[in-house]
């Protein structure tokens, strides 16, 4: 079994949404139902149950929806760093800075440098930081 991958909150939205999937991250859900450890920051469960919310206040999902997904999310089998929350004054804040991040996207950035892990993240500027730090992307 692999030691697993990080994924950041578009990616948890893109396995909830239809709309926001595609092959690649359906394959990545596939993998963590094949028991590859999923590693976030603790930070995760808030940012995603977000981008729900707002995509129901857009009208873009119905409550439905986002109570479905809110379940489906709540059963994977996370591995929660908890780590990171001590990094977040210091590393993850100079990470960020250093790359023109916010500090939550930092986070996944420093979690994958810490961890030495593959990166999963659907934003461009997060993938582009992460490539500059030499950190291997799964999308």
């Amino acid at each position: 079994m692999s030691e697993g991958f990080i994924a950041d909150s578009s990616v948890g939205v893109a396995w909830a949404v239809h709309s926001q999937a595609s092959e690649a991250t359906d394959q990545l859900l596939e993998q963590v139902a094949a028991g590859t450890p999923l590693v976030v920051p603790s930070l995760w469960p808030f940012e995603v149950a977000n981008s729900l919310l707002i995509l129901l206040r857009r009208g873009r999902i119905l409550a439905e929806e986002r109570g479905r997904a809110l379940d489906a999310l709540g059963r994977l089998p996370l591995v929660v760093d908890e780590e990171g929350c001590r990094l977040a004054l210091a590393k993850t804040s100079k990470l960020a800075a250093e790359h023109g991040l916010s500090v939550y996207d930092a986070a996944y950035l420093e979690l994958a440098i810490r961890r030495k892990l593959p990166l999963a993240s659907r934003d461009q500027s997060l993938c582009g930081a992460a490539q500059g730090c030499r950190v291997r992307l799964l999308l």
